[in-house]
């Protein structure tokens, strides 16, 4: 380890130390991760100023950045799978038989896929009209291995069915889902923790003391639970410090310039889809601005670390803490938000991707005909996308290959796509929140003593003045 590497761990551990300082006099936690992102900011382009992209002190700096950014992620994933067991398992348990269970799971859906169908929409046209074309793009060495290896990846996509998707959701092993093996792993955890619940309540009848036994057993599983999403969610604002310092570090912004089109649409029809969110959080009688204000900690998050999946348990504390929804109803638009009807990844991007190659293959990008079947072709295959990073490259093979397009183009992007994937997937979280509001309201269940208070409900445990 050089003096240079040292030196920088330092600053890094003196940051950390500022941010630790900041939790205990007390700041407020929104306050707290707004600072880790700002400081992340900062400490990234400081070193890439220092020793530029791809140079061994950025290369070692960014390993320790990893074990505090990624390790951090790891926590958060590691508490996902308890986290939505004991939280939809208890709110079956509150439904009493689960008479609302369809009307939640179709309410939740349905609003994922129609945003994602929206999003499709604003990807084509901001396409559109920035004349976005693969036509002329030229490909280096990293691009064309990129190209190799989607192309090598598509015949795995091309045998995938609507009917083989859903399939996939069904939990034939569900130990081995809780360990996360499959893109669907999550939505398989959902599906089997729906049978417990019912299997429970089943049985309140017939044998009301073990279901008694049971519901306490789960009470003491859930409060255990929820303290531990507390102790790593206190860890936020270091986490979002590093992973944003890891992404500024390594960005080549020689190559986001030369994309600089693309960038720029991409933000141009993400931007148009949380004003669509909002939009549709006014309609049920919500305030927008408070509303948007109270779920950007978990946009910051998500935008850091790039992972749906990762961001579940920050987005069911931010709905059932900061916006009065039921637990139930939360871990449900998390869970199913975080693989179905990803706005960014599963709607915005594979959209862009298509009209960018349609020219390379003689098709019109403005010709109704190929906008209607783009459109429909990605709502279907909005299921089933991973909530990790990648998910939105599978996303865009699916639809591709439907087209009969080639996949190898969506290569050339590779140098902007963690600065684009960081705005889908805050897009994607907010998607799955929006989701949450509008069931939660449908079903007269919003507690809007809790969104409206005047106290702003910190999500490590603590209340400030707002």
């Amino acid at each position: 380890m050089t003096l240079s590497v040292i030196g920088n761990l330092a600053i890094l551990v003196m940051l950390l130390l500022f941010l630790y300082r900041l939790q205990q006099t007390h700041v407020s936690f929104t306050r707290r991760v707004f600072s880790g992102l700002g400081l992340g900011v900062l400490f990234g382009w400081a070193l890439q100023l220092l020793y530029g992209v791809g140079s061994e002190v950025l290369v070692q700096t960014g390993d320790y950045l990893d074990l505090v950014g990624s390790g951090y992620v790891k926590l958060l994933q590691m508490i996902i799978i308890p986290l939505i067991m004991v939280s939809i398992i208890g709110a079956i348990l509150k439904l009493s038989g689960g008479s609302a269970l369809g009307k939640i799971s179709a309410l939740t859906i349905g609003v994922l896929i129609f945003t994602t169908m929206i999003a499709a929409g604003a990807g084509i046209l901001m396409s559109n009209l920035f004349g976005l074309s693969a036509e002329g793009l030229t490909a280096g060495a990293a691009e064309a291995a990129r190209g190799a290896a989607l192309q090598t990846s598509l015949g795995s996509v091309e045998s995938m069915s609507l009917a083989k998707m859903v399939l996939e959701f069904i939990p034939a092993n569900p130990f081995l889902d809780m360990t996360g093996s499959r893109k669907t792993s999550t939505i398989a955890v959902v599906i089997f923790s729906i049978f417990i619940g019912l299997s429970a309540t089943g049985i309140a009848r017939k044998q009301p003391e073990i279901f008694a036994s049971f519901e306490r057993f789960m009470g003491v599983a859930h409060a255990i639970v929820m303290r531990m999403v507390t102790l790593v969610l206190r860890l936020t604002p270091y986490g979002v410090l590093a992973l944003m310092a890891k992404v500024v570090s390594g960005s080549n912004y020689a190559d986001i310039i030369n994309l600089l089109n693309f960038v720029l649409a991409s933000y141009g029809a993400i931007a148009i889809m949380f004003l669509v969110h909002l939009l549709l959080v006014s309609l049920v009688g919500i305030n927008p601005l408070r509303f948007l204000k109270k779920i950007m900690p978990v946009l910051a998050f998500a935008f850091t670390s790039r992972t749906s999946a990762g961001s579940i348990p920050m987005n069911v504390q931010t709905q059932t803490r900061a916006l009065g929804i039921p637990a139930g109803i939360a871990n449900f638009a998390a869970s199913f938000g975080a693989t179905i009807g990803q706005n960014g990844c599963a709607g915005i991007y594979p959209a862009m991707l298509a009209v960018m190659i349609a020219p390379t293959v003689g098709v019109d990008p403005l010709d109704p005909g190929f906008i209607m079947t783009l459109i429909a072709i990605i709502t279907v295959s909005s299921f089933g996308v991973a909530g990790v990073g990648g998910g939105a490259t599978f996303a865009a093979l699916i639809v591709l290959s439907a087209l009969d397009f080639p996949v190898a183009l969506a290569g050339l992007l590779i140098s902007i796509e963690p600065l684009i994937d960081m705005g889908r997937t805050a897009l994607n979280v907010s998607g799955s929140i929006t989701a949450g509001t509008l069931t939660s309201r449908l079903m007269g269940q919003t507690d809007m003593a809790v969104f409206n208070g005047d106290a702003e409900v910190s999500l490590d445990g603590e209340e400030s003045a707002v």
